[in-house]
C-alpha cells in the first residue's frame, strides 16, 4: 500500500452517524477495549478496498486476508457502529424470506441452493470466534416460539421443510417442552434449534476487526465515503479527506451507504428496530430462562429476547419503516416484554436503543456487481447476523475466482418497492398493518 499527498476531495455532506460515537446501548457500555483508529487523510493505493465496518465488510475482509490479499477497510463511524453492533445478537439460521417463499418466487432450484447454505453463517461465526479467540459471550441454542395454534401449524410445516433440506438440528416442542426453556404462559409450542445461539454482537465485530489487523489489514474509522469513480483498470474510492485507488472494491454499507451509490439506494429501505436492557436480574434471570437460550417468536412483527452475560433481559422488537427512532423506545417495547414476563413489570430499564437494518422488498438479501471491479451485498432484512458472515465468505470466494455461489445469488432478480422511493415506506406500512392483524387474529 502506497501513500501520496492529501486529497482535495473534501465534501460538505451530512454524516449518517452524526459524530461517529456509539449509541447509548448496553453493548457499547459493555464492549471490549478497542484502539483509536485513524481517519483516512491521504491518497493511498491498495489491492482491495472494503467499504463498511459491519459484519459484511469485516467477514469479506477477513476471508480475503486469510487468502493473502492486501485489504483496506473504510468505516464512516466506528467498527460495528450500525446494525452489527446493535442487533439482538442471535445466531438464527435462515433468511428473512422462508424457503417456501423463495421456492414460490424463484423456483425449486434456488430454494435448494439457499437451503444448503443457510446454516453456514453460524458455522463461520463460531470458527472465527475460535480461531481468533474472540471474547463475545457465545451461548448455544435458539427457539422459534408460537403464540397460537395457527403459528404452531406453520412451524410444523417449516420444520418438515427444514428436515427435507438436511437440517436435522431442530426439534419441535409442545407447550410443556417450551416451559422447560421459557417460564411463560404465552406460547403454545415452538422449535428449538440446537445449532443456533447468541452472543455480544459489538464485541464480535470488534474481535473480527482485530483479527483483520492481526493479519496485516488496515482499518480507517470515521472515514465517510462520498463518491466512487470507475475506470477500466482501477477504482477510486473518494472519502472526505482522502482517496483509495484499488484494483477491486466491495460495497458493504447496507442501510448506511448514505446515497453514495445511486444504483443501490432504491433497492433497500432502512427500517429501525428497538431493544431495551433491564437491570441485572440475578436469580430471576435463571428462573425465567433456565436454559439460557435466545428466543424469537414467529410473528411478522416479532419480539426477540435473551439474557446478557450479566443476566440482564435484552428484549427487542418493533419496526419503524424509513429508519426513524421512536420518541420513547422503552414505552414502545416494555409492554411486549411485560406480556411475556409479568415478573419484569417493575424492574428498572437501564438502556434503550434503536438501529437500522436494510429491508429488501422480497426479504431476500442481494449480491452482485456494480462494475467488473466492484462487488456489493446488502438487504438482509433483519436476519443479517448469519447472512452477512455467509455473504462475506461468498464475496471473498468470488474475488478469489470461485464464483459459483456468487453467480447464483447475483442472478436472483431483485424486486423494486412498488411506487419506487416515494411509496416504499407507506406501502410497507400498509403491509405491516395487514400482517399485524393476522398476527393478532391468528389467521
Amino acid at each position: 500500500m502506497s501513500n501520496s499527498k492529501p486529497s482535495n476531495n473534501t465534501r460538505n455532506i451530512p454524516h449518517y452517524s452524526d459524530n461517529g460515537q456509539y449509541p447509548d446501548s448496553y453493548y457499547a457500555a459493555s464492549r471490549n477495549p478497542k484502539p483509536d483508529r485513524p481517519k483516512l487523510e491521504n491518497d493511498i493505493h491498495v489491492e482491495i478496498c472494503v467499504v463498511g465496518g459491519g459484519y459484511s465488510g469485516l467477514s469479506t475482509a477477513l476471508h480475503l486476508m486469510e487468502t493473502d490479499h492486501e485489504v483496506v477497510v473504510l468505516e464512516g463511524a466506528q467498527i460495528g457502529w450500525g446494525a452489527s453492533g446493535r442487533n439482538g445478537g442471535q445466531i438464527v439460521n435462515g433468511l428473512n424470506a422462508s424457503l417456501e417463499k423463495i421456492k414460490s418466487s424463484y423456483g425449486q432450484q434456488n430454494a435448494d441452493f439457499v437451503g444448503q447454505l443457510v446454516t453456514r453463517g453460524g458455522k463461520i461465526i463460531r470458527r472465527l470466534i475460535k480461531d481468533y479467540d474472540i471474547s463475545c459471550d457465545l451461548k448455544e441454542k435458539n427457539i422459534f416460539a408460537a403464540l397460537n395454534n395457527g403459528q404452531l401449524k406453520d412451524l410444523q410445516k417449516t420444520h418438515a421443510l427444514w428436515e427435507s433440506h438436511g437440517m436435522h438440528d431442530r426439534e419441535m416442542l409442545d407447550k410443556y417442552g417450551m416451559q422447560e426453556h421459557i417460564k411463560s404462559e404465552a406460547y403454545v409450542g415452538g422449535v428449538i434449534d440446537h445449532s443456533g445461539g447468541h452472543f455480544h454482537p459489538l464485541n464480535l465485530a470488534l474481535g473480527e476487526a482485530a483479527a483483520i489487523e492481526l493479519r496485516g489489514g488496515t482499518i480507517y474509522e470515521n472515514t465517510l465515503v462520498v463518491d466512487v469513480e470507475y475506470a477500466d483498470d482501477h477504482i477510486k474510492i473518494i472519502t472526505e479527506f482522502g482517496t483509495v485507488t484499488c484494483k477491486q472494491a466491495v460495497m458493504c454499507g447496507n442501510a448506511y451507504l448514505n446515497k453514495v451509490i445511486p444504483k443501490l439506494t432504491d433497492r433497500v429501505m432502512p427500517v429501525s428496530t428497538q431493544i431495551i436492557a433491564t437491570e441485572p436480574l440475578g436469580d430471576l434471570a435463571d428462573k425465567l430462562l433456565p436454559t439460557d437460550v435466545c428466543v424469537e417468536d414467529v410473528r411478522y412483527i416479532l419480539d426477540y429476547y435473551r439474557l446478557s452475560a450479566d443476566k440482564r433481559m435484552l428484549f427487542g422488537g418493533g419496526t419503524v419503516y424509513g429508519g426513524q427512532d421512536p420518541s420513547d423506545i422503552t414505552a414502545k417495547i416494555r409492554p411486549n416484554m411485560n406480556k411475556i414476563f409479568p415478573e419484569l413489570r417493575d424492574v428498572k430499564i437501564d438502556y434503550a436503543w434503536s438501529g437500522n437494518f436494510a429491508l429488501s422488498f422480497s426479504r431476500v438479501p442481494q449480491m452482485g456487481k456494480l462494475h467488473d471491479r466492484v462487488f456489493f451485498a446488502h438487504g438482509y432484512s433483519g436476519h443479517g447476523v448469519t447472512g452477512s458472515h455467509l455473504f462475506g465468505q461468498i464475496l471473498a470466494d468470488a474475488i478469489n475466482g470461485n464464483t459459483k455461489e456468487f453467480d447464483t445469488f447475483a442472478k436472483i432478480p431483485w424486486i423494486p418497492f412498488p411506487g419506487g422511493r416515494a411509496l416504499r415506506v407507506p406501502y410497507s406500512m400498509m403491509g405491516s398493518w395487514w400482517y399485524a392483524l393476522k398476527d393478532k387474529t391468528g389467521l
